[in-house]
């Protein structure tokens, strides 16, 4: 037998069918993953230049599309106080007062009733109806009664952006107390937690994300409902300025108007992003 094995020649094994490393058909290990930042500037690059190309050529009235010069030019003349209107910061200054002031009180608000409904079957009995009535109406619908009910002062336009704020708010606190899996708060429990004690320690963690994704919602749904609340006999702020150039058809500043308010949304959303990574950082890792 050895005398068979030693004439029948043996082909040498190479290195790599010993120990074969795993296919890699991607440069990421989870879809998705990776840095996008460069992408996104090349996106903002390319449409600025397809904007700047379009409007230059003449191919689009200036009445339709301004160039970014002119838009360029406005934001220099509101900046420094050279337009025929309020500086820029007044109006800045003035919306963020209204949409600030609505979002903090919708979180103090709308946080603590969102938990109370996904914890008391009673006070979700009680929340849901109103809430699932008005969340899907449009702000325009309900200003009309507003403005009879409190007048044309601040409060109808604070009031406005909160209703706008509190809905999702309150819909993603009571998602988030659905979280925690019945494992976690079952072995929170047979560990002497009280009731109390499960709810600040294993509920409300798991509801911190759903409750972060809420705000970032409600904001950006605050600034939506900015202009429309700024209809109501305001004379400064950004949703008044670019319905005021709207009607004396300057395009170039409703454009200006339109590029600050999504700026400010954006970074206040960047804002909330890192808050997030910063409060649950276990998000998306488990």
């Amino acid at each position: 037998m050895s005398e068979l094995t030693s004439a029948v020649p043996v082909a040498p094994v190479a290195a790599s069918s010993v120990k074969s490393a795993p296919l890699k058909t991607s440069q990421f290990k989870v879809p998705g993953e990776g840095n996008s930042a460069g992408i996104s500037v090349t996106t903002v690059v390319v449409l600025l230049a397809l904007w700047a190309l379009i409007t230059n050529m003449g191919w689009v009235k200036p009445l339709f599309l301004p160039t970014p010069q002119a838009v360029f030019q406005q934001f220099y003349e509101y900046l420094t106080g050279a337009a025929n209107d309020k500086p820029l910061w007044q109006h800045f200054l003035a919306s963020m007062f209204r949409v600030f002031s609505a979002f903090a009180l919708a979180c103090i608000t709308a946080i603590p009733i969102g938990i109370a409904m996904g914890m008391s079957r009673v006070m979700r009995g009680i929340f849901d109806p109103p809430l699932e009535f008005y969340r899907p109406l449009p702000p325009l619908a309900y200003l009309p009664l507003i403005i009879i009910w409190f007048g044309i002062d601040e409060l109808p336009k604070v009031l406005l952006i909160f209703l706008s704020c509190f809905a999702p708010l309150a819909l993603a606190a009571r998602s988030g107390m659905r979280s925690a899996s019945q494992e976690q708060i079952n072995a929170a429990y047979s560990m002497g937690a009280s009731y109390l004690q499960v709810i600040r320690h294993v509920i409300l963690p798991s509801a911190l994300p759903d409750i972060l994704i809420g705000m970032r919602i409600a904001i950006g749904f605050g600034w939506t409902t900015l202009v429309a609340a700024e209809m109501v006999a305001a004379n400064v702020g950004l949703g008044q300025m670019v319905l005021n150039a709207s009607n004396f058809l300057r395009t170039d500043i409703v454009i200006m108007g339109i590029i600050v308010i999504g700026v400010v949304a954006y970074m206040f959303d960047l804002l909330m992003r890192w808050v997030e990574r910063k409060l649950v950082p276990w998000k998306g890792r488990m």
